[in-house]
């Protein structure tokens, strides 16, 4: 079946998430497959407005599979936010014909996508990308998995300083408003205890769960915290004033958008980008490409940007269960 489109643009937007390049791989080499162009178009938004594009082939993502960040570089843009900015943007895609877009980023990006192809006349594609996994139309999303891996490696790391002393280590995990990385992360980490912004959470039942551990016999603790969930350093000053414990906060921050891809992130992306490709070429706009059900799919592009994030109420259960678990 010939293609419903002849050339397409491929940017990243919003944070950066490992896994991005290989996402921009896999639209890439499907559209050389399918005898599609490939315009990648440099700064996200604000790339597309002022031009900075580069015209892409198979040696232009050679190698990048195993690379985090994203070659195309990401940036934001408030003046693609205004009507005349999107039109300055259509403009250049009208220059150089294009087609269609791909869209890689977060539900942010794809209100950018969206706004575009309702004023103008070009086909976009979204692909979910954002380490913090907040995606409500998906379950999951671009370099979340390589997020979770830094995090624990660094927790991992951090235990073998804490088993020496008699101490509370308050580890602040990325997530922006979302639970799911300081979740997976303390599952993953056997945590004291770990608080998220979607859950009501009591200062004392914190303090409960150290006291709990330590008549089990352990000298050291270890609490995960959200970033969106409050103050990690108010929770560490908490619990030494309730504990006499030494607290320290360890901010993980930006290591987590970092390094190497996993394997699940280099094949989810790449799924996702032969997807979003395969979208384009069957003449359909204004999609999402999503996993649903470990499979991936994709759903109309409105909805998908408002459908509600929630947590994963099982990995919740799990993990009040292992409060207090001798790992």
């Amino acid at each position: 079946m010939e293609s419903a489109v002849k050339r397409i643009g491929v940017l990243t937007s919003g944070g950066d998430a490992p896994g991005m390049n290989a996402a921009v791989r896999a639209v890439v080499r499907t559209a050389v497959a399918h005898n599609i162009e490939v315009v990648g178009i440099k700064r996200g938004w604000k790339g597309l407005i002022q031009g900075d594009i580069e015209l892409m082939n198979l040696h232009s993502v050679a190698h990048i599979l195993e690379s985090g960040g994203t070659i195309l570089y990401t940036a934001r843009s408030d003046e693609f936010r205004t009507v005349e900015g999107r039109a300055k943007a259509y403009n250049i895609c009208k220059l150089i014909g294009l087609d269609g877009l791909v869209a890689i980023g977060g539900d942010g990006t794809w209100a950018g996508a969206l706004a575009l192809a309702s004023e103008h006349d070009i086909s976009v594609v979204g692909i979910p990308a954002t380490i913090d996994n907040d995606i409500g139309c998906s379950e999951y999303s671009i370099g979340f998995d390589t997020a979770a891996n830094t995090a624990v490696s660094c927790i991992d790391h951090l235990r073998d300083t804490m088993q020496s002393h008699e101490r509370c280590s308050v580890i602040e995990v990325m997530g922006h408003n979302a639970g799911d990385l300081a979740q997976y992360v303390a599952l993953a980490s056997g945590a004291t205890d770990v608080i998220i912004p979607e859950k009501k959470w009591n200062p004392e039942e914190v303090i409960n769960n150290i006291r709990n551990r330590r008549l089990a016999g352990f000298t050291h603790f270890m609490i995960i915290i959200a970033e969106g969930a409050g103050s990690s350093a108010e929770l560490a000053d908490y619990i030494h004033e309730k504990t006499g414990l030494t607290a320290r906060v360890t901010v993980l921050g930006h290591v987590q958008r970092g390094g190497s891809p996993t394997a699940r992130d280099r094949v989810m992306a790449t799924r996702m980008g032969y997807w979003a490709v395969k979208i384009l070429a069957e003449g359909k706009t204004n999609r999402v490409v999503v996993s649903k059900d470990h499979r991936i799919t994709d759903m109309d592009m409105f909805e998908a940007i408002n459908t509600k994030h929630e947590i994963y109420e099982a990995d919740h259960i799990i993990s009040r269960a292992m409060v207090g678990d001798l790992i």
